[in-house]
């Protein structure tokens, strides 16, 4: 994944995430079924933009970091295909919030 990173930069206030997909399958092996997982809102941070500009000039650093698994709203991002995997870039003000302890 590190090297997705060095494939693409974001530019001003934009994120790069790769989604965290739910475990499909139980503790013991059991698979579950599609309708019995709850769609992932989550992801981790890959690449950071250097922040937005205001109209003033100031800079406005983003808020989260590489590394930080960050919660996502259920619509939104734009997709982006790298090296045959599917990433999604946000803007710093999508992003919801950020999960500590993962």
């Amino acid at each position: 994944m590190a090297s997705i990173a060095k494939k693409f930069i974001p530019l001003m206030d934009r994120i790069l995430i790769s989604k965290i997909v739910p475990k499909t399958t139980t503790k013991s092996g059991l698979f579950l079924p599609e309708s019995a997982t709850e769609p992932s809102y989550t992801g981790k941070v890959l690449a950071v933009g250097p922040g937005r500009i205001t109209s003033t000039g100031n800079k406005i650093p983003p808020s989260v970091k590489e590394g930080d698994v960050v919660v996502l709203p259920e619509y939104g991002g734009s997709s982006l295909k790298i090296d045959g995997e599917e990433f999604f870039v946000y803007r710093d003000d999508d992003i919801i919030g950020i999960i500590k302890d993962q």
